[in-house]
């Protein structure tokens, strides 16, 4: 018997019981989190299990407010053999609902499976964006003899869409549309040249296979070139696409070899007819692959680059090629040919008022670093540590009604949203968290981050905030702070400072003690499991295997202990996190290529940047769970070189 839908229980009635009692929870002191928990969770995640594995849900969850996903995770076992009225009547029941739409997806795809193109077509919603599924019904009304003018726009603006590859799905569609006629050998090339500017040497290829006669060799030598660059492209005809071609061939050679396409550009410059505009396109590249890695021929890669080439990226790499030779006037330079909005950024003021200083001119920075001193981040703290003042903090304060708190948390796709995050599904969850946000005002927006970091969903306070300026004020939600004792205990057993503890423990996984990362490191702090387990071993602690880094004491105590580790082995706090961040061999080349760098020099010269925003971000937020622990921070230039943890520093809204 399929369950009832969930979305369509009476909303007024529905709502005001809901909030009635809520407000009966404020009434007696109690948080949101009391009603947000209920029903039982165990519960619900057993239900969830059963259903994904094809057995009976207990009759009792069908009054959750998630029901309706019980039952998708038990229909979504079978979709190959499901009735298409079943599915279409679980479309029909959720219609507008979040668990409808992620359904039709997964159904749209074992129609096609299937064959059963006509259920395609009626199974299909306009508002969908996905390729392979715009392919999928773009192959279902061909197969049901729609194939009138209006699928062939549709058809060719697909094709018009991009130059890299496109899903498997696309194929039989494209196959359907050149058969037809409608791919001529004009929009072949109108999308070879998206695939020349996207580097994709196999979707050349594959379009020049549809070309004829010559104008088919010439595309597979286009593409010959874009993959190793050779001597026949000085023949080429000297028109707009050659150009287009060979330079961004050089550009994508570049990437491997700057200085061997540097020496193949002149040739081809001239041969081809280039313009400031090819030329700009592959000294670009030279100079910053060269860069990057700090080779001999940086800065005279860089002076070759044209004025019209360069783009934030680039000149931010002038600056640290000459922070890297220690060339003050060359940086300082290089400040001041950026853009006034990129250097107005604190981190490039910052450093303005630092070449100012190392140039000479010591009463110019004074100026530079009170402009710096205003923003609550890691250049700012360091310019009001350089001038001995209050770090810029303005804290917004959020206190929303009991009553408006409580109608947020009633909302049925939130509650929905909350109930899946906590038994682990959190794709789903963050469907219906969209989908919450789309009826909600600012107001309501900021209540439900509230609500959810109050079920432990603390990246929401990231993800759900932002959308206005006065929202980076809301450091609370922006910061949360859950596991103090456990982090304040291992922190002092490893001898370490606790904020630089959460810090780490922010920038890692947001609180998020089930976060898993693509390269599988896991938990609070991002632990690798053969790191967990050799951390383990050497220090005599407990391990369970990989499954206990979700544990949040186990975790916080391996990554401390490994944290220790790497603060004993570099003894400097900002070049341990470093480390933790992007591991040994490339810490080791970094001290060696720059040694005896002021810190925040050597921090912005830091090739990787990850990396080099990761350190940045750690120190910066230990100011700010400096603040949240404890009102006062340690001094962030002695945080950072391991001098001294005393909160002396204290905080302020500086005048506008």
């Amino acid at each position: 018997m399929p369950m009832p839908p969930t979305h369509r229980v009476n909303p007024p009635t529905f709502r005001s019981v809901l909030t009635r009692a809520l407000l009966l929870l404020f009434a007696l002191g109690l948080p949101l989190a009391v009603c947000a928990q209920a029903p039982d969770d165990a519960a619900f995640r057993a239900a969830m299990q059963a259903a994904e594995r094809g057995q009976p849900v207990d009759p009792a969850m069908r009054s959750h407010p998630a029901a309706a996903w019980l039952e998708f995770a038990s229909l979504r076992r079978n979709l190959d053999t499901l009735p298409l009225a079943q599915g279409r009547d679980f479309i029909a029941r959720h219609q507008g609902a979040p668990v409808a739409e992620v359904f039709r997806e997964a159904w749209l795809r074992a129609l096609a499976k299937r064959e059963e193109w006509a259920a395609v077509r009626e199974a299909w919603a306009p508002g969908i964006t996905n390729t392979a599924l715009r392919c999928i019904e773009l192959d279902a009304r061909a197969r049901t003899g729609a194939t009138d003018a209006q699928w062939t726009r549709d058809a060719q603006a697909l094709w018009r869409s991009t130059g890299a590859s496109l899903p498997n799905e696309c194929d039989a569609p494209l196959a359907t549309l050149a058969a037809r006629g409608g791919l001529d050998d004009a929009l072949r090339w109108e999308r070879f040249d998206l695939a020349v500017a996207a580097q994709d040497v196999g979707v050349m290829r594959s379009i020049a296979r549809g070309l004829s006669g010559s104008q088919q060799a010439l595309a597979e030598d286009y593409a010959a070139f874009m993959q190793a660059p050779h001597d026949r492209a000085l023949q080429w005809p000297k028109t707009a696409r050659s150009r287009l071609v060979a330079s961004h061939g050089l550009a994508k050679y570049a990437k491997d070899d700057p200085l061997g396409a540097e020496r193949r550009l002149p040739a081809l410059a001239e041969a081809l007819g280039f313009g400031e505009t090819e030329n700009g396109r592959v000294l670009y590249q030279a100079a910053l692959w060269t860069v990057a890695s700090y080779l001999p021929d940086s800065a005279r890669l860089l002076n070759r680059v044209p004025a019209s080439a360069y783009d934030e990226r680039l000149h931010e790499w002038r600056v640290r090629e000459a922070l890297a030779r220690k060339d003050w006037a060359a940086a300082l330079a290089a400040i001041r040919k950026m853009g006034p909005a990129q250097r107005s950024q604190s981190r490039w003021t910052w450093f303005q008022a630092r070449m100012t200083e190392l140039t000479g001119d010591r009463s110019g920075a004074q100026p530079l670093f009170r402009e710096a001193a205003k923003q609550p981040d890691f250049h700012g703290f360091l310019a009001a540590d350089r001038l001995g003042q209050p770090y810029a903090l303005c804290p917004l304060d959020f206190s929303p009604s009991s009553d408006a708190r409580a109608r947020v948390a009633a909302d049925p796709a939130l509650m929905r949203a909350l109930a899946l995050y906590r038994i682990d599904r959190p794709g789903w969850a963050a469907r219906e968290w969209a989908d919450a946000l789309t009826r909600f005002d600012d107001t309501q927006r900021r209540i439900a981050v509230q609500v959810a970091q109050e079920s432990g969903w603390y990246d929401r306070g990231v993800l759900g905030l932002g959308r206005q300026p006065e929202e980076s004020r809301l450091y609370t939600l922006r910061f949360p702070l859950t596991q103090q004792a456990l982090i304040e205990r291992e922190s002092q057993r490893h001898g370490l400072d606790p904020a630089w503890v959460a810090a780490e423990i922010r920038a890692e996984s947001t609180f998020n003690p089930n976060a898993r990362s693509p390269a599988d490191a896991r938990g609070l702090m991002q632990v690798m499991p053969a790191t967990g387990a050799a951390v383990a071993q050497r220090l005599g602690l407990p391990w369970s295997g990989p499954e206990g880094l979700y544990d949040p004491a186990t975790n916080v105590a391996i990554g401390t202990a490994y944290l220790r580790e790497k603060k004993d082995m570099y003894q400097l706090p900002y070049v341990a996190i470093a480390a933790y961040n992007a591991g040994p061999t490339p810490t080791g080349r970094w001290l060696a290529q720059r040694p005896d760098m002021d810190p925040d020099i050597w921090i912005e010269t830091i090739s990787y940047r990850e990396t080099r925003e990761y350190v940045a971000r750690v120190l910066a937020f230990s100011v700010i769970y400096d603040w949240r622990m404890y009102g006062k921070a340690a001094p962030l230039d002695a945080r950072m070189r391991g001098t001294s943890d005393a909160r002396t520093r204290t905080f302020a809204c500086p005048a506008s």
